[in-house]
């Protein structure tokens, strides 16, 4: 607390100390005016020899000597009645005799009593010229006290020698030798009491310090807290009992300058049993009467529940009940320190010359089943068996953090990481300790986890971003097929983050309208007209330029944007049909649009094809709906049901990518179909070698396959004995497009046809009675 070193006084020069009339002057005070308590009346007479020397006001000369003999004395200049008294006399005299301009001393003092000397009776004055000095006279002057009672007092006078330029006067009292002697004790007495009943008996631990560090008084209350006697504890040195480390030089010199009245600091006592106790200080200093610092007084309270409490509670916040891991606060205190950490801060030895962070990310697979098999109580069990392992395996070391998450997650953080390499080692060595099987409440239970791992220099990251990139790249690993560990990759982190990105754009982008419909003919095989035309939506987006349906679609079916989309792309869909039919009554070209399952599911799709063919007045006949097959075959009746209304509205059915899912033909049979579009896999075996096909080596579907044109055929059979149409897609060549035809396929649309365009291509095709075929 209070080391030497900290607390070794220094004088402070005159014109800085503080005003005071020290520990003696306010003893004789009394209760009324006492200022601080002091340590009795030991510390009184110190107090007071240092009082009566304060020779800042002392007249220079052989008087200097006289004011040593009388340190009462009383300096008193006649022409402009200035005067100066002791300290010690001031406080039984009247409060106007401060040293400031004021009465002679004879209006303060009084009439004399008795004298002996040159003067008697009449207030004291006088005056001598030159360098002469007459007798010192002494005489009983009648003080003028600050109690309703004078007080009579044997004080001396002399002349006082000066400069040539002034003359002076002076009147001395010793004030010492108070004929009512016995009130002045009485009051010290008082004064001693009051201090004791203070002191002795306060609750609080109180020590009074000299300037050596040393305790000379101390009370019971500080005695007790340490355990030891209060005899045993005086004259012992600070350093004993308090540890020296950590004192406020700065707030120390602010007290010795009288900047502040004291200050606080927590530190720790050693108990006589060895145990620590931690006290909350107060300091601060007991000065004499010129201002210096004479005494240190120290006020300890006990705060060691105090402090226990709050460790208590500091360990809740920053640990997770359940497994007693650092939680995901700790985490971060942690993970943010090492990246803050100043570059030129040695690292370990070995480490590189740029200080390094890595996390292993976490989470087991497959614990939501057992949790919902065997219940939560034997899901934290196991959480508690995980913990367990990996804290024996990877904690305990100055660079190593084991901690949980939140859920089934938990992270290991490696400060000053050495590479990627020790950062994927370490991930290997976590798969392997978690791959033996657990025994939880009489299951063996077996799980395995998918680790994250991202590792990279403190300056070219932040805790927030590096957390993120390793969830990222933990979810990589379920995506990668589980139980593995997989390695940041940049590329792939900013895929995923565009990814991002644009699904939060997609609402937005629709409002803004950024989105187009294009349109690709749909193509009778056996006459090369126009029967329809699929169509098929772009983003136009600003920074990325036109985006493919591949690009955002599976983006809006996961964030819910797919249900206003497809709204949006049906009712546009259903005006442009309507125009075509007001140009080419004749052809009567349908529109195809795809309906995504979320649409199915979570919206009311037989009203929205209502509302939509209401207002564009698009005949339902002239309507044809696309759907997957697994959205068709989805739980529930729901989708049958959605799909029957619409058929019974007039609205045409296809099965879209035919042959690519689990297919039941008997429930097929059942299903309020129209068309079936083969997937485009089957269309590949149609081609004939390229000239770009390299010998020997053909390309995949770049020669023709005779099963492929079977199973074809096979499905184009099943669907006419069914009374429906089929379409193929993904038409490149004549070639393809003459044998789908002997197949009897119906219809059929790609590049070999014509590319998806804007709704002027389809118009176009239909003046011209058939597409420019690309092959011609």
């Amino acid at each position: 607390m209070i080391g030497r070193s900290a607390l070794s006084f220094r004088r402070v020069p005159a014109h800085r100390r503080p005003t005071t009339g020290g520990p003696a002057a306010d003893r004789l005070r009394g209760p009324r005016q006492s200022a601080e308590p002091t340590a009795g009346s030991r510390l009184a007479g110190r107090t007071s020899s240092s009082v009566s020397s304060g020779r800042e006001h002392a007249v220079p000369g052989q008087n200097e000597g006289a004011d040593a003999h009388h340190p009462g004395g009383r300096h008193e200049e006649s022409p402009c009645h200035r005067h100066l008294a002791s300290p010690v006399l001031e406080p039984v005299l009247d409060p106007a005799l401060e040293p400031t301009l004021g009465p002679t001393a004879g209006s303060a003092v009084g009439p004399v009593v008795g004298s002996t000397g040159g003067t008697g009776g009449g207030p004291v004055s006088g005056s001598v010229t030159g360098p002469a000095a007459g007798p010192v006279t002494s005489f009983t002057a009648l003080g003028t006290l600050t109690e309703p009672e004078p007080l009579l007092c044997p004080t001396c006078a002399a002349p006082l020698s000066g400069d040539a330029r002034r003359e002076r006067g002076l009147t001395r009292g010793s004030g010492r030798e108070s004929i009512d002697t016995d009130r002045l004790l009485a009051a010290l007495r008082a004064s001693e009491s009051r201090f004791r009943a203070a002191f002795c008996d306060a609750v609080i631990g109180m020590a009074l310090i000299d300037a050596e560090d040393r305790i000379i008084e101390v009370n019971p209350a500080f005695a007790a807290l340490i355990g030891q006697g209060v005899g045993d504890l005086v004259r012992t040195h600070l350093h004993e009992i308090i540890d020296p480390e950590g004192m406020p030089d700065r707030l120390f010199s602010e007290l010795v300058r009288g900047e502040r009245e004291r200050f606080r600091v927590e530190k720790q006592l050693k108990h006589r049993e060895g145990h620590t106790v931690w006290s909350k200080v107060t300091v601060s200093l007991i000065r004499d009467g010129a201002g210096d610092p004479l005494y240190t007084l120290a006020l300890v309270e006990d705060i060691t529940e105090q402090r226990r409490l709050g460790d208590r509670l500091e360990y809740q916040a920053l640990h997770d009940p359940l497994t007693r891991l650092p939680n995901r606060t700790y985490f971060f205190e942690r993970l943010d320190a090492a990246c803050l950490a100043p570059a030129d801060q040695p690292g370990p030895v070995g480490a590189p010359d740029e200080r390094r962070v890595g996390v292993c990310y976490l989470d087991l697979d497959g614990f939501a089943a057992i949790n919902e098999a065997l219940g939560h109580h034997i899901g934290d069990q196991l959480l508690i068996a995980v913990a367990t392992r990996l804290r024996r395996g990877f904690d305990g070391r100055d660079t190593h953090l084991v901690a949980r998450m939140g859920g089934d997650e938990f992270a290991v953080l490696v400060t000053d990481s050495l590479g990627s390499e020790q950062l994927t080692e370490l991930a290997a060595r976590i798969l392997e300790v978690l791959e033996r099987p657990f025994d939880v409440a009489g299951h063996r239970l077996v799980v395995t986890a998918s680790v994250g791992v991202v590792e990279r220099s403190v300056h070219e990251t932040t805790s927030t971003d590096l957390v993120k990139d390793a969830d990222a790249t933990l979810y990589w690993s379920k995506a990668d097929g589980r139980a593995r560990w997989t390695l940041y990759d940049p590329d792939r982190g900013a895929h995923q983050l565009t990814r991002q990105l644009l699904a939060t754009a997609l609402r937005p982008a629709l409002e803004r309208g950024e989105f187009a419909i294009e349109y690709q003919p749909l193509v009778g095989l056996a006459d090369g007209t126009v029967h329809g035309a699929e169509a098929l939506v772009r983003w136009r987006h600003p920074r990325y330029g036109t985006l493919s349906p591949d690009r955002f679609i599976p983006l809006a079916e996961e964030t819910g944007a797919i249900v206003p989309l497809g709204t949006w792309v049906l009712e546009e869909s259903c005006r442009q049909a309507r125009q075509w039919l007001a140009e080419f009554p004749e052809t009567e070209t349908f529109v195809s649009v795809n309906l995504a399952a979320r649409q199915i599911w979570d919206s009311d799709i037989v009203a929205d094809v209502a509302r939509a063919l209401e207002r564009t007045g698009l005949p339902a006949r002239l309507l044809q709906l696309e759907i997957t097959e697994s959205a068709l075959l989805g739980p529930g009746g729901r989708p049958l049901q959605a799909l029957q209304a619409l058929a019974d509205m007039g609205v045409r059915i296809a099965i879209d990518d035919f042959g690519t899912g689990y297919s039941n033909l008997a429930y097929l049979s059942r299903l309020p179909v129209h068309v079936l579009k083969l997937d485009g896999t089957f269309i590949e075996g149609f081609r004939e070698p390229s000239p770009t096909d390299r010998p020997g080596r053909p390309e995949l579907g770049s020669r023709r396959s005779d099963a492929d044109e079977q199973i074809v055929g096979a499905m184009v059979q099943l669907a006419h004995t069914l009374g429906l149409t089929v379409t193929a897609e993904g038409i490149e060549s004549a070639a393809q497009a003459e044998r789908l035809r002997l197949t009897g396929c119906d219809t059929a649309q790609g590049w070999y046809f014509a590319r998806p365009g804007e709704a002027e291509l389809v118009a176009a095709i239909l003046r011209d009675g058939r597409p420019a075929l690309q092959g011609r």
